[in-house]
């Protein structure tokens, strides 16, 4: 069951999991329901924002990597067989 506006979290206040969560949600509920076009417009805006948030909290996270590795980060490779 989808959350109705007034109890949904800021998206600047949702962790990578609860926003990827929701992202997926919104999803499915665009693809598998008939929204009304002012529903649907606000579930794609809403998708937007959770994009962006999950971007920046992996960027963030993976400057915070560089900086706990230092120099001794490598390029991951696959191994071959």
């Amino acid at each position: 069951m989808a959350k109705t506006k007034a109890t949904k979290k800021p998206v600047e206040e949702l962790t990578y999991e609860e926003a990827l969560t929701e992202l997926e949600q919104t999803v499915e509920m665009l693809e598998e329901e008939q929204n009304p076009l002012d529903e649907a417009m606000k579930l794609y805006e809403r998708g937007q924002a959770l994009i962006a948030h999950c971007g920046g909290l992996l960027e963030a996270a993976q400057l915070n990597v560089q900086k706990l590795a230092g120099d001794s980060l490598v390029d991951f490779e696959e191994e071959s067989e």
